[in-house]
C-alpha cells in the first residue's frame, strides 16, 4: 500500500472522529436539563443515515476496514443521540416526530438501498457503484446545509452562529480527504469531500470578515441550538470521508 495514502487515511480517521463526538457538550446540557429545549433531532437522524450507507459501502467494498470502522463508530454515536433525544424529548410530540423520521430514514429508506442493492444487483462492482453514488448524493445535499447559517451571519453581521472551529474542522476534513481523493483518483470521494473543503472555506473567509462584528442579541438557547445543528451537519460530513479508498488499500 501507498504509505502516504495510508497516513492520510489515518489522520481523516481521527479527524472524523474527533467531529462524531464534537455534539456531546450538547447532549450533556440536555441530560443535565432533562430536556431538549428547542433543539431539533433532524440532523442527527440525517447524520445516522449517513453513516449507515458509508458502514454499508465500507462492508461492500473489498478490505474496506477502515471505512466501516470510523463508520461504525460515527453510527454508534448517533443512535446515542437520537436515544437520548427520545428520552429527554421536551413533549411527546417532539418525540413522536423523532421515532417517526427515525424509522422513515434510517430504517425504511437504509432498507430500501440495503434490499436493492442485495438483491436487485449482482455485481460487486455494481453494487459498490450504486452505494457510492446514493452516499455521495446524499453527503453533497447535506454539505449545502450550513449555507443557511453563512446566509445568517452575513444579514446579522454576528459570527455567533457560526462557532469557528466547527467551520475549520469542515475545512480540515474535507482538505483532508479531498487530498485523498486525488491521489487515489476517487471520484466518490472526491466530489462531496471536495464541496465540504470549498463550503469549509467559505465559512472561514466569511468568519474572518464579521468576528469583529458587534454580536446580536440572541439568546443562549439559540445560540447552543445553532451549534448543535452545525455539529451534526459536520458529523455527517466527517461520515462522507468513509467510502474512502484508504480501506481498500489496507
Amino acid at each position: 500500500m501507498n504509505s502516504t495514502l495510508f497516513i492520510i487515511g489515518i489522520i481523516g480517521n481521527i479527524i472524523s472522529v474527533l467531529v462524531f463526538v464534537s455534539p456531546i457538550p450538547t447532549f450533556w446540557r440536555i441530560v443535565r436539563s432533562r430536556s431538549t429545549e428547542d433543539f431539533e433531532a433532524a440532523p442527527y437522524v440525517l447524520t445516522l443515515l449517513n453513516t449507515l450507507l458509508w458502514l454499508y459501502y465500507g462492508l461492500t467494498k473489498p478490505d474496506g476496514l477502515l471505512i466501516a470502522t470510523v463508520n461504525g463508530f460515527g453510527a454508534v454515536m448517533e443512535t446515542i443521540y437520537i436515544v437520548l433525544f427520545l428520552v429527554y424529548a421536551a413533549d411527546h410530540a417532539k418525540r413522536v416526530k423523532t421515532t417517526k423520521l427515525a424509522a422513515a430514514l434510517d430504517i425504511g429508506f437504509f432498507g430500501v438501498v440495503f434490499a436493492t442493492t442485495t438483491f436487485a444487483i449482482r455485481g460487486l462492482d455494481m453494487k459498490i457503484v450504486v452505494i457510492g453514488l446514493i452516499c455521495a448524493c446524499l453527503s453533497v445535499f447535506m454539505y449545502g446545509s450550513p449555507l443557511a447559517a453563512v446566509r445568517r451571519v452575513i444579514t446579522s453581521r454576528s459570527v455567533e452562529y457560526m462557532p469557528f472551529f466547527l467551520s475549520f474542522f469542515l475545512f480540515l476534513n474535507g482538505g483532508v480527504w479531498a487530498m485523498y481523493a486525488i491521489l487515489d483518483k476517487d471520484v466518490f470521494l472526491g466530489v462531496p469531500n471536495g464541496i465540504g473543503c470549498f463550503l469549509g472555506g467559505i465559512q472561514l473567509v466569511i468568519y474572518a470578515v464579521y468576528r469583529n462584528s458587534k454580536v446580536g442579541c440572541q439568546s443562549q438557547g439559540t445560540h447552543e441550538a445553532s451549534y448543535d445543528a452545525s455539529t451534526s451537519l459536520l458529523s455527517s460530513y466527517a461520515g462522507t470521508h468513509g467510502q474512502n479508498d484508504v480501506s481498500t488499500h489496507v
